[in-house]
């Protein structure tokens, strides 16, 4: 396949390094706004370079990949459309909640597949507790504990364009709950605090957040996220059930220690970067677009499941601004055109 890439910062370099590495790529060609950086991570990848997105589109992909920064996602996923090219896109489809309607209706009116990047529906700790839960081994689900904490702050520069915490972290945590328990999301309550650098609150952020969200069922979900987890990179998912209980990222890499005398778990080591600690799990999305592309399954992370996932982060940060609970139906939606899929 020949695959062309948008955007080679971080999470870009770090995604055409992985897809040089899949037998089904040929070819990978990219484009950055920043032509230096493109013409340095192609040299030293082997890479073609494409002058423009326009020039990128035009040249026979079998698939266009979205790795840009947030505010890039929502223009670049309609070039994608226009051309008629299968895209993958990093999450967030865009960076507000007008937009990522407007995206909605459009992937939902194409017949080009759009495949949005929430890796952890393809990691194989939250796909076991997913299976657990649909099986019926876990019994009635009645609580649920998730967090994404990160080991440390990124730039400053980033956070004035992130969404914010809710919209940026946990909007993974609001997708994989989705995905773990087939339910939606009824009610959320949530606050925060800034008490680390000074940048969060000056962007009208918060370093440290935490929500309780409802779930249709009357199941009930806290979600905690922090940029400041000294332990090590900490993501993790505990499911409780009235006939057993599992959970995904309690392994030796965990960024807690016991205080229980004799107790030598985890032996580390720890996870620093969300990078490290997922990077199985983005080769296998970037392994099942190829099949979304090729036509022979459908999108297992659809523009409507990136939209359901912002909408829960938007009803968090309503609760957070006016200090009450929120119900979704205060958020504003769009009728489903196609059936809501979250098979991966």
């Amino acid at each position: 396949m020949r695959i062309g890439l948008a955007g080679v910062g971080r999470i870009g370099a770090f995604h055409a390094e992985t897809l040089i590495g899949l037998d089904a790529v040929e070819a990978v060609v990219v484009t950055d706004a920043d032509p230096a950086l493109a013409r340095s991570v192609a040299a030293e990848l082997g890479l073609e370079v494409a002058p423009d997105v326009d020039t990128l589109l035009a040249a026979d992909l079998d698939g266009f990949v979205i790795t840009t920064a947030t505010p890039g996602h929502a223009p670049l996923l309609r070039a994608g459309l226009a051309a008629g090219v299968p895209t993958f896109c990093e999450k967030p489809l865009a960076a507000t909640l007008e937009e990522t309607l407007e995206l909605t209706r459009l992937a939902e009116a194409s017949e080009a597949p759009v495949h949005i990047g929430f890796q952890r529906r393809f990691d194989e700790g939250y796909r076991r507790a997913r299976a657990a839960v649909a099986s019926g081994e876990l019994g009635k689900i009645h609580a649920i504990r998730a967090l994404t904490h990160d080991q440390a702050p990124p730039h400053p520069g980033y956070i004035p364009t992130s969404g914010g915490l809710f919209r940026d972290c946990s909007v993974h945590d609001f997708d994989i709950i989705r995905f773990v328990t087939g339910r939606e999301v009824a009610t959320v309550y949530a606050t925060g605090e800034n008490t680390g650098a000074s940048f969060f609150g000056a962007a009208g952020d918060v370093d440290t957040a935490a929500a309780i969200l409802t779930l249709d069922d009357g199941t009930l979900v806290t979600a905690t996220a922090t940029r400041y987890s000294g332990g090590g990179h900490d993501v993790r998912m505990e499911v409780m059930g009235e006939d057993g209980a599992i959970a995904v990222g309690l392994d030796d890499s965990l960024a807690l220690r016991s205080a229980e005398p004799g107790v030598d778990f985890p032996r580390g080591p720890q996870h620093w970067s969300f990078m490290e600690r997922f990077r199985p799990a983005y080769v296998a999305e970037l392994t099942a677009f190829f099949d979304v592309a090729a036509g022979r399954v459908p999108s297992p992370c659809t523009a409507r499941d990136a939209l359901e996932a912002f909408r829960i982060a938007e009803a968090c940060e309503l609760s957070r601004a006016e200090r009450r609970p929120v119900a979704m139906s205060e958020i504003p939606t769009v009728p489903a055109s196609v059936p809501v899929t979250q098979d991966a």
